[in-house]
């Protein structure tokens, strides 16, 4: 991010001498901006993807039936469902993004924002095909490579045109986004300093000051500043205007915003810092109430019963193959030490509802109370058949019972025996938010290392960290990447005790 045009009104200069401390160059003149370089990129984009789906219909198609039956299809039906997939896939592209660089400049949310609309665009043509009759022409086998060979095709194309614009960012302002910013001094100063290392692609081409006078209550002044500040704007004209004064004073940012709606500029104001740590913060009704909304359900209700339904079919499954395994492992334990084959202890679940925990047992103790001590290095409590069970997390797997019967999913925060889970929620901030979920079986922090024994509250802290993390990112694709570390990777069988 660059300061340009650093020319303020009153306090400028004072302004000016604290952001150059803060490392923030400016430079003397803001580069115009250049409307037409932008202007075609946002063209370019849909181009080369109409290109690469018309391509892919016409070469990937034509090749298959080539290769199959000896002769290509007809051009003119590969034609004419290119032609539709690449206006569905436009279409959504236009309407979800506008002016918005910053997709073109973040590749990860490109190539996943690709995918979602070549599949609505694809399922959409597949079914206006299926209800008219028209696919006589294109066999299964057809349609499922224009399916991979079109999504290849246009995940090639968002990868050129998304390798671009980096390009061009990096060695022009042709495609960063301009913000005029307007506040106190020290607003100013404190909102650039908090996004300076975290925005890119983003110049700043102009920053106006209004002083404590005018906001003291001097009506005439206010209006001065303002007028003064928003011919400065036209000046620079910017993309985005960000007004960061103080929200208590609704009468002055209320004026400020009466002056800067007569400017050709997306309007905004300034988030308070509280609101930068809750990336979901969005503007929502509830009926005819107005809100802003800073956090959401961790899951909503189609994920939640997509979570179950992957549970109950995966737990289902396991317990029919893992069944003569436990019978084995039963066998052992009591062959190995006097007490019971399963181990039971009270563990908090989804919203702190206590439940039942079910484990194979791996120690000659029974602990579930006040005070439950963890098992550690070379714990003289572990039975040797408990050691085998633990290095390899066998001693885990009677918790698809608890899956079946809702208290856990396979996927989730490790539960915590009562006595820990009391004492941490007093240690650990937010620690209480690992029970907006239910409970796992394995998890992310389980994956990344973080198991075993918690002697000091630094361990404890970043097993909590990666739990939150993976609240605050669940996705389906994340549960199955979690079961496949649970099983394959090396970190998920550190520290085991």
């Amino acid at each position: 991010m660059t300061v340009a045009n650093l020319s303020l009104s009153h306090d400028g200069l004072a302004l000016r001498k604290d952001a150059a401390k803060a490392g923030l160059r400016a430079p003397v003149r803001a580069r115009r901006p250049n409307r037409s370089a932008r202007a075609f990129f946002l063209f370019f984009g849909p181009v080369a993807d109409s290109c690469a789906i018309l391509g892919a219909a016409l070469i990937g198609g034509g090749l298959y039936h080539h290769l199959l039956y000896g002769a290509p299809a007809a051009p003119a039906a590969l034609l004419w469902m290119g032609a539709l997939i690449a206006i569905l896939v436009v279409a959504q592209g236009l309407l979800r993004a506008g002016d918005d660089m910053a997709t073109k400049l973040d590749e990860r949310r490109d190539l996943i924002l690709a995918f979602k609309e070549w599949n609505i665009a694809f399922f959409l043509c597949l079914g206006l095909v299926f209800f008219s009759k028209t696919g006589a022409a294109f066999s299964r086998g057809a349609f499922l490579f224009s399916y991979v060979s079109g999504f290849a095709m246009l995940a090639g194309a968002r990868l050129l045109t998304d390798a671009l614009a980096r390009r061009i960012s990096r060695n022009s302002a042709a495609l960063a986004q301009r913000i005029f910013v307007v506040g106190t001094d020290t607003g100013v100063l404190s909102f650039i300093s908090r996004h300076w290392p975290l925005s890119q692609n983003v110049q700043i081409v102009g920053l106006a000051n209004i002083t404590p006078k005018a906001i003291g209550g001097d009506a005439a002044a206010l209006e001065t500043e303002l007028r003064a500040a928003v011919a400065q704007a036209r000046i620079a004209d910017p993309d985005d205007v960000f007004i960061v004064l103080d929200r208590e004073r609704a009468d002055v940012v209320d004026s400020a915003i009466e002056n800067f709606l007569t400017i050709p500029a997306s309007l905004h104001l300034g988030s308070e810092p509280i609101l930068e740590r809750f990336s979901d913060a969005q503007v929502s009704r509830i009926g005819e109430i107005s809100l802003l909304s800073i956090s959401r359900r961790p899951l909503s209700g189609p994920e939640v019963a997509l979570k179950r339904l992957f549970d109950v079919v995966l737990a289902g499954v396991g317990v029919f193959l893992l069944s003569p395994l436990a019978l084995v492992v039963g066998a052992l334990i009591r062959l190995d030490s006097a007490g019971p084959v399963f181990f039971t202890q009270q563990r908090y679940g989804f919203n702190q509802q206590p439940f039942r925990i079910i484990k194979f047992r791996t120690m000659t103790t029974m602990d579930d109370g006040a005070s439950v001590q963890q098992a550690r290095v070379n714990d003289p409590r572990i039975t040797r058949v408990g050691a085998f069970l633990r290095r390899w997390n066998i001693d885990e797997l009677p918790q698809i019972l608890n899956v079946l019967r809702g208290d856990m999913s396979l996927v989730g925060p490790r539960p915590h025996a009562l006595a820990h889970d009391r004492h941490y929620m007093q240690r650990i901030a937010l620690y209480a938010r690992r029970h907006n979920v239910k409970p796992g079986i394995t998890g992310w922090a389980q994956v990344n290392g973080f198991r075993g024994e918690t002697a000091t509250d630094d361990k404890m802290r970043g097993r909590v960290e990666h739990d939150l993390q993976y609240i605050d990112n669940w996705s389906f694709a994340l549960d199955v990447k979690i079961l496949f570390l649970t099983l394959f990777s090396s970190r998920a069988y550190r520290n085991a005790r």
